[in-house]
């Protein structure tokens, strides 16, 4: 039996699982990466440091297995999407650190492109917004007047996280293959939606240079084999996949109407639209579900949570209230509520469904009777009452009832999450055995681009769902929470100017 290698370069860290050809899990390795946060609304990678720990965790990988690259058939690679990375083609050395997906500059080329966001977001199904790559690059491009001149001159490239690891893997500076995958492309802001191509009026709005961009070729098929001087020389790299739609592609999301919410660093439910590009017209985002050579693409709605898992983080490095991020759940839950608490952890804006940059983190509702039991509950609690506000606009934009939704992702472990998100809801809510999907998904796109698996309807086959839970609130109490949870809200907003 072959072995498939995932390799998942998240937010915070960089893992590494090899998976039988049944989906089953037979070594895994990760490892934390740092956190740059320079000033405020910065948010930095170092890329070299994630190259590096890449190669560490598939060394270590290998090594717990006691496999060589002969047993493996396959990479895949799924990774935090819009981070954003410029680097000398030459020298293979960045110019800059990692502008990551949560970093909130650019601002003024938000302002810049907002007389034409109704024409942008036709063409890429997305909002103009300090999130996505192409703002992050035109801060780039416009932090030092040497960088546009060197990126004029075809001496830089441009790639999200999968672009700079396949051009490394493949050789670097000699030879990599720069190249992305729809997945990706599409959250960049520069892609047609619809041709799945580059768009010449983005780039002509943008004024980024067609030089910096990589070849988008299909999310599962051929992204050429790993250079031979690497532990894994030789090994074709076959599914390429952003982590929100690998975790969909790992929880078999493969109908139209099928719903999975990933409960990582930012909280992120996706729906499966078939081939039909759905138009939001409540906050979410269109975008690429994935898309296997030969064949034609899939499409899918996303709301996007900035801050979730994060927020635990928070709570542990930040404020101090946890000494590891474990003793969130025992501590919310030794209280019965959250004591009219609420958290809304804007830290980087408010994304889907109402994409508000100008608000800030709000605790609200405290008095002498609130501790930090309340707060972390009310820090829990505010992953699924956004949860909840981006399946409203999902089940009105989608036209989809949306009667379930799959979980995954590590706060999904947290079973009082999971009633809590079922109650406010209103939806059944399911777990799977494997809940970091997103390894998975990966594995199962390299193993359909490698020919181990036929197809999609093969894959789905291994989908198992272990745990479910239902809501078990009343009507009026839900909607006496959700009222409340607008309120803390509402006091969020216009704190930037």
């Amino acid at each position: 039996m072959g072995f498939v290698l995932a390799l998942d370069e998240g937010t915070t860290s960089t893992r590494a699982v090899i998976f039988s050809e049944d989906g089953r899990t037979a070594a895994s390795h990760t490892e934390e990466f740092t956190q740059h946060f320079p000033a405020t609304g910065h948010v930095e990678h170092d890329a070299t440091e994630i190259w590096r720990t890449s190669r560490e965790v598939i060394g270590r990988v290998m090594g717990s297995a006691q496999l060589t690259q002969g047993d493996i058939t396959a990479l895949g690679i799924t990774n935090q999407r819009e981070t954003t990375i410029l680097w000398d083609r030459s020298t293979g050395r960045p110019v800059h650190r990692a502008l990551v997906w949560q970093d909130t500059r650019g601002g003024e080329h938000v302002a810049a492109l907002a007389e034409h966001a109704e024409e942008i977001q036709q063409i890429t199904g997305l909002p103009v917004n300090t999130y996505f790559s192409a703002i992050k690059l035109l801060w780039l491009l416009d932090s030092d007047p040497g960088i546009r001149e060197r990126a004029e001159a075809g001496e830089l490239l441009f790639g999200t996280v999968d672009t700079w690891l396949i051009w490394n893997l493949t050789g670097g500076t000699d030879g990599g293959i720069h190249v992305t995958d729809p997945t990706n492309a599409s959250r960049t802001m520069l892609m047609d939606l619809r041709t799945r191509t580059w768009s010449d009026r983005m780039l002509e709005l943008t004024g980024i240079p067609a030089a910096l961009l990589p070849e988008i070729r299909p999310s599962v098929g051929a992204f050429g084999r790993v250079a031979g001087r690497q532990l894994l020389g030789g090994v074709p790299i076959t599914g390429v996949l952003g982590d929100q739609q690998a975790a969909a592609f790992g929880q078999c999301a493969f109908s139209p109407g099928d719903t999975k919410n990933t409960y990582g660093t930012g909280c992120f439910l996706l729906t499966n639209t078939g081939g039909d590009i759905r138009r939001s017209e409540h906050g979410l985002v269109s975008t690429v579900a994935y898309e296997i050579a030969g064949e034609d693409p899939v499409y899918a709605l996303e709301g996007s949570i900035a801050v979730a898992g994060s927020l635990v983080q928070w709570l542990r490095d930040s404020l101090g209230i946890i000494r590891t991020s474990q003793e969130v759940e025992e501590l919310a839950a030794s209280v019965e509520d959250c004591g009219d608490v609420y958290f809304v952890p804007a830290f980087s804006g408010l994304f889907s469904p109402r994409w508000r940059s100008d608000a800030r983190g709000t605790l609200v509702g405290l008095t002498r009777f609130s501790t930090k039991a309340h707060i972390a509950r009310a820090a829990l609690e505010s992953t699924a009452f956004q949860t909840a506000e981006v399946l409203t606009a999902m089940r009105e934009d989608s036209g989809f009832a949306i009667r379930r939704i799959a979980a995954d992702g590590g706060m999904s472990v947290n079973d009082a999450l999971m009633q809590f998100q079922a109650d406010v809801a209103d939806c059944e809510v399911v777990r799977p055995e494997l809940v970091e999907s997103t390894a998975l998904g990966a594995a199962f796109a390299a193993g359909i681009g490698a020919g181990v698996h036929s197809g999609t309807a093969e894959v789905a086959a291994f989908a198992v769902h272990r745990e479910s839970w239902t809501p078990q609130i009343t009507a009026d109490e839900r909607t006496r929470v959700l009222a409340r949870w607008d309120q803390a809200v509402q006091r969020s907003l216009g704190w930037v100017e």
